[in-house]
């Protein structure tokens, strides 16, 4: 049950967040409409309304025929066009800044629900086109359908014109930057807002097993919602040992917990253990900083070289990680009142270094205005005094591996002294 719960779930989670998710639901809209607007003709509001406006209502059939058939065949061929110009857009983004962008591109709702438009008015015509060759119809039967098909047809170059301003914006790498920073904040500060957790009786409890894991991927998070109901008599705590975006290895150990549980339990828990064998497929703020590092990293390549863009993502990865660092690793990720505790482990500042500082520094290492950003950059994670003096050491130690380097690679004297003087040696 718990394994088919989970497969439920996962098949849910892709079905939403799937890029043709809101094009269907809008699109089984306007087919709904267009019957609606077909057995709406005979009812004597719109009777009343035809006699009003009897100029923005067809009569004719050749005439809706003719602009039915137009509309269809031209919005057919803006659907084409948009979307050519998507893909277009893609590969110059996946080519000049990371592929690890292209989910995020992708799953844009406005350019979905643009999409969803598209497809629901060209259904919308269909629907019409074929009433107009159904028996028995007569004249009046189609004006108030055609006059909404074409409405929907000029919405429909309105929203082109929306989509080009929209993909256009979207494609600058600064509104990239922009837009994954303040998504890995929104995380950031949720994640803030958990309550730390002490581990300083661990000695005193019982024993602890582990659980391992029954599949390789990447860890990204465990479903505490129904936790509860499943183990609501168990006194348990569990403790998770991999940190969202994890690569974990089968058979690796994933958590461990407190007391004597039975097989249907440990299924149940092994249940919640979500992990995804797609490395895009990150939600996490730790994830939005490895994607700025990627951009820095490919904006620091020989063929883009862009020192301009690194600089910027420096700016924005020491905002993200000043805020990080000041997360307790440990926190407590269901109610205090739950009789199951689950504590929660986020990212050392050792591996966060390691995964966001480190390869910037070894692609930058020879460059004077990038290599002085990022020293800044560390220098105000140092004077940080709300992280932890072990978290802090880490920061200390990436600050004496970047002087390391500079020393090495950094010929000119009046650069490195004044590289130097800003790491304060």
């Amino acid at each position: 049950m718990e394994k088919i719960f989970s497969y439920l779930k996962k098949i849910y989670r892709q079905v939403v967040y799937s890029i043709g998710f809101y094009p269907f639901l809008i699109s089984a809209a306007f087919f709904f409409l267009a019957w609606l607007s077909l057995y709406a003709e005979d009812f004597e509001i719109v009777s009343d309304f035809k006699e009003k406006v009897p100029h923005l209502i067809i009569q004719d059939r050749e005439t809706a025929r003719v602009i039915l058939a137009t509309l269809v065949g031209s919005i057919l061929s803006l659907t084409v066009f948009s979307f050519t110009m998507v893909m277009v857009v893609l590969n110059q983004a996946s080519s000049n800044f990371s592929p690890r962008l292209l989910p995020g591109l992708i799953s844009d709702k406005g350019h979905q629900m643009i999409l969803g438009v598209y497809i629901g008015t060209l259904t919308f015509c269909m629907i019409i086109l074929i009433s107009l060759g159904a028996y028995g119809v007569d004249s009046t039967s189609f004006g108030l359908s055609t006059m909404i098909a074409a409405s929907l047809g000029v919405l429909c170059v309105g929203l082109f014109v929306s989509f080009i301003n929209s993909i256009s914006k979207a494609i600058q790498i600064h509104n990239i930057i922009g837009r994954i920073t303040d998504f890995s904040l929104k995380k950031l500060e949720h994640q803030s807002k958990l309550k730390s957790y002490d581990d300083n009786d661990e000695s005193k409890l019982p024993n602890t097993k582990e659980l391992n894991t029954d599949r390789t991927g990447y860890f990204r998070g465990f479903d505490v919602a129904l936790i509860e109901e499943t183990l609501k008599d168990k006194d348990i705590l569990v403790e998770i040992l991999a940190y969202k975006d994890q690569h974990v290895w089968k058979d690796d150990a994933i958590l461990k917990y407190t007391g004597s549980l039975s097989d249907e339990e440990l299924n149940a828990l092994q249940a919640r253990i979500d992990i995804s064998s797609n490395h895009h497929e990150s939600n996490s703020s730790t994830g939005g900083m490895v994607q700025l590092m990627e951009v820095a990293v490919k904006a620091m390549s020989p063929g883009i070289n862009d020192p301009g863009t690194a600089k910027i993502v420096i700016s924005k990865l020491g905002i993200l990680m000043n805020k990080a660092l000041e997360i307790p690793g440990k926190v407590l990720l269901t109610d205090k009142d739950c009789s199951v505790r689950v504590v929660g482990r986020n990212i050392s500042g050792e591996t966060l270094m390691r995964m966001v500082i480190q390869p910037i520094r070894l692609y930058s290492k020879k460059d004077v205005s990038v290599l002085g950003e990022l020293i800044q950059a560390l220098k105000f994670l140092e004077r940080n005094q709300k992280i932890l003096p072990e978290i802090r050491k880490a920061v200390t130690d990436e600050l004496k591996a970047l002087q390391h380097d500079l020393e090495i690679n950094i010929d000119n004297e009046m650069d490195k002294s004044h590289l130097l003087t800003l790491l304060d040696y």
